[in-house]
């Protein structure tokens, strides 16, 4: 192992944490993992990890040094893909983590013009609500929606999704449509649920409805059959029932008090060297996007 990959796998241990982890992804054993770290200790003549039989951390001064080493790694992948390959012909894989309704909508459907443009770089999508540690799991970028609250992490809005009141033409046939949200009161709400905490809807002009029915879900996909099986009315982000709008499979009702909106967010680890092939998904999924669901990027 040379000292360029001595330095790429101190990178790695310090994000994984773990010898035996970024030995795993070297492909080597953790006791020559130890040593190499080792060794490039001894060459820089400093301490960078501290070890214990239970714990790993990183000195201060190892701390300055993987900040030094990861601008080196990356500017050198940046020349190396440059070099080999050039930016005509991009390669590699793209880890995405994804919530399972949004890339079934916009990202599967899109692939194949991403692939035609460029095919030598693939595609993993790992389809999950929960928000996964892109680092530790080892994803390029994620999707995700609403506020973030991860401050070591880069975003990129990618687009703004008004909140919207809907339902089945059937389902307004049966019990009538809103005309305030006053007029909520006694509908059956099909409300979305996070620990058994319930999602006020909130209106223009201050209204709250505290929304009440006999089904609750946190997942946006039953949600959305909820809606299509005529249970009642929902009040949800435009992209996820963008498609039964444009098809009339659902209507609109209090178009007037529109207020909330949603942010889709891409998140991807703080570089300062963003991988070409991260960079053009990323690009390409911001316009596509912005056609899917004519909002702006």
């Amino acid at each position: 192992m040379d000292r360029l990959d001595a330095i790429r796998l101190f990178v790695r241990v310090v994000e994984k944490g773990s010898f035996s982890a970024a030995a795993r992804e070297a492909g080597i054993g953790q006791s020559a993992a130890s040593k190499q770290i080792a060794a490039l200790e001894a060459r820089l003549g400093a301490q960078l990890l501290q070890r214990t039989s239970r714990s790993l951390a990183v000195t201060e001064l190892g701390q300055s040094v993987y900040d030094a080493a990861l601008r080196l790694v990356e500017d050198f992948s940046a020349l190396d893909s440059l070099v080999g390959q050039g930016q005509s012909n991009p390669s590699g894989l793209v880890r995405v983590a994804v919530a399972p309704v949004f890339g079934r909508l916009y990202i599967v459907p899109r692939l194949p013009e991403f692939f035609g443009l460029f095919p030598n770089i693939s595609v993993e999508m790992s389809a999950s609500d929960r928000h996964v540690d892109l680092i530790e799991d080892g994803f390029d970028l994620a999707i995700r929606h609403g506020d973030l609250s991860d401050s070591s992490m880069t975003v990129r809005k990618l687009a703004t999704s008004p909140f919207l009141t809907v339902a089945t033409p059937t389902y307004f046939e049966r019990h009538g449509t809103p005309t305030t949200p006053g007029d909520l009161t006694g509908h059956a709400c099909i409300t979305f649920a996070s620990q058994q905490s319930i999602r006020p809807w909130r209106f223009a002009g201050g209204a709250v409805h505290r929304p009440d029915g006999p089904f609750r879900t946190s997942d946006a996909e039953q949600g959305r059959a909820a809606l299509l099986a005529h249970l009642g009315i929902a009040h949800m982000p435009a992209w996820i029932v963008a498609p039964e709008l444009a098809s009339g499979a659902l209507h609109l009702a209090l178009r007037d008090y529109e207020m909330e909106t949603t942010t889709i967010n891409a998140v991807y680890p703080s570089r300062r060297h963003l991988p070409t092939k991260v960079r053009l998904l990323l690009d390409f999924l911001a316009r596509t996007l912005a056609l899917d669901l004519n909002l702006p990027c």
